[in-house]
């Protein structure tokens, strides 16, 4: 059984389906501990599985660095085979990237490489594309730039505001998620592999 520890900022919504569907006795991944940089509403969602909290608040340390090993030191604790970040909206240091690279996955809400930030969905909006999507990666070094495990196009729509376009995105990032979650726990997917430099 894959052990899953998952980050958070805000209300965690794909937290929520990744409980839901590791509720469920055939899916081959249980998720251990959920932690978050602030008070976050997503702890609702652990709290009612009955799934352990932490907090390591970004404002209480000096610095990312000092943040990240203070966030290293709490994972350490529950040694989760997987980390997800589940709308983290905070950059992890170099350090703990490494230490747990590639064991450490994100979602995106775009067809990366393309829209890669903060504002992925905004950013869709602003080039007057047609589509774009999700994506699930493995964290790396850098922002929404690792290898990609995973994902989907989504048409955008004549209308579509920020709101609306990620409110389609969101089911098809939860998907996602929870498919390679799965993939990983059955070994369908290989981590080290798929962070293997390309020849």
């Amino acid at each position: 059984m894959l052990t899953v520890a998952v980050l958070i900022s805000g209300t965690g919504s794909n937290l929520r389906a990744l409980l839901d569907a590791a509720a469920h006795e055939d899916y081959p991944a249980r998720i251990v501990v959920v932690g978050a940089d602030r008070e976050a509403d997503g702890f609702a969602h652990a709290e009612a599985h009955g799934i352990p909290t932490f907090l390591v608040p970004f404002r209480n340390f000096a610095d990312r660095e000092d943040w990240g090993r203070e966030l290293a030191d709490q994972l350490r604790t529950w040694s989760p085979d997987l980390v997800v970040l589940s709308g983290l909206m905070r950059l992890l240091p170099a350090d703990l990237v490494a230490e747990w690279s590639p064991r450490i996955i994100n979602t995106h809400p775009a067809f990366l490489p393309e829209f890669p930030g903060a504002h992925g969905v905004r950013d869709a909006l602003a080039a007057g594309v047609d589509r774009t999507g999700a994506s699930v990666i493995v964290v790396d070094a850098g922002v929404d730039s690792g290898p990609i495990l995973a994902q989907d196009r989504v048409p955008i729509r004549v209308g579509d505001d920020e709101h609306a376009l990620h409110d389609r995105i969101k089911p098809v990032e939860r998907r996602l998620l929870i498919d390679v979650v799965r993939r990983i726990a059955t070994g369908e997917l290989d981590l080290a592999a798929a962070s293997a430099p390309s020849r």
